[in-house]
């Protein structure tokens, strides 16, 4: 006599798929719950910076997707302000630092100092143990003294004197860098462009917001009055979550052309860390956007601000960078 019953490796698939489904709905109602607070963050960034909507978006979703950012443009566009603006929204630990020809990698990483009391050395720690350092004109410094920040931005922490330190978490370097064609200026090498998940150039503002600044408040006055938005569990909490924001085979199969692409003709190509680093900041992108799952439109928005930094282009890229040209080359897959 046939039993009507499920075999049991049918009803343990079931078992999974219900479990994913719930899992994707509990992601869809956290993805719901943080956009009103993302919402708040851009609204206050953007009464800063003004006239600037798509560069604050990336600039907070390189913050969620857990990468370094860098700004670059012409002095006075307002790269500081921003770096500070999202340093104090973020509620976390920061610290700026002016780089200058002059300075040494002990100036940023800290050094040991002989105590004659005690008749041993201490540890004196340097700006670089804060949650963000604000690297000011990064590439006024030597070759030697950037170099100092690789093993910071890649593996969090800091070995001087022979012993290993764990720098706060979470933590993030965003830079400032003025065009290289400018005097006193050495360009960042290509290893420690690559640790930075995002190069922006916010560039010349609207007539309208620049009139809006000759009459409104002083920018920094206004830094002044920022209240921070986040603290140091809701970031690392909304970091998680841009982990579990969903790419499918199709989103996945547009991602690796796109990174095949820049590894054809001249183009210097993205390695597998530049592979990764686009499908992150992708997913940080659709979280800010509202959304559980990555499009391709959310791939285009921040590839540029990813790519074109690791493509050997020197300067402010235009509308004919590499990344630029790529994106119009690969169909999207629909």
């Amino acid at each position: 006599m046939l039993q009507d019953a499920t075999p049991p490796n049918v009803a343990s698939e079931k078992a999974i798929v219900e479990t994913i489904k719930r899992s994707q709905q509990e992601v869809e109602q956290l993805v719901t719950h943080t956009k009103a607070k993302l919402d708040q963050f851009l609204n206050q960034l953007n009464q800063i910076v003004l006239d600037k909507p798509q560069q604050t978006k990336l600039a907070l979703s390189c913050i969620l997707a857990g990468g370094h950012l860098l700004l670059q443009d012409l002095p006075g566009m307002g790269k500081t302000t921003m770096a500070e603006s999202l340093a104090k929204l973020s509620g976390l630990s920061y610290r700026r630092v002016q780089f200058t020809s002059d300075m040494l990698p002990s100036d940023i990483l800290g050094l040991s100092i002989f105590n004659p009391e005690k008749q041993e050395f201490e540890f004196r720690e340097g700006p670089i143990f804060t949650q963000v350092l604000l690297a000011d004109e990064i590439n006024r410094t030597s070759p030697k003294t950037q170099s100092a920040l690789l093993e910071a931005m890649e593996e969090n922490q800091v070995s001087q004197d022979g012993v290993t330190r764990t720098l706060p978490q979470p933590f993030f370097v965003i830079a400032t860098q003025n065009p290289i064609n400018q005097s006193g200026t050495y360009p960042l090498p290509e290893s420690q462009l690559d640790r930075f998940l995002m190069c922006l150039s916010l560039g010349f503002p609207s007539a309208q917001a620049e009139r809006e600044i000759l009459l409104g408040q002083d920018r920094r006055s206004m830094l002044k009055a920022v209240e921070a938005l986040l603290n140091t569990q809701s970031l690392k909490d909304y970091r998680q979550l841009v982990n579990d924001i969903y790419l499918s085979e199709p989103v996945l199969d547009y991602l690796q052309h796109l990174v095949e692409q820049t590894r054809t003709g001249q183009h210097t190509g993205l390695s597998t860390r530049g592979l990764l680093a686009l499908k992150r900041a992708a997913q940080a992108y659709a979280l800010v956007e509202g959304r559980a799952f990555v499009i391709p439109e959310d791939i285009q928005a921040v590839f540029v601000a990813v790519a074109d930094h690791r493509l050997g282009v020197k300067g402010i890229g235009g509308a004919d960078s590499p990344a630029h040209q790529i994106l119009r080359q690969v169909p999207v897959i629909s």
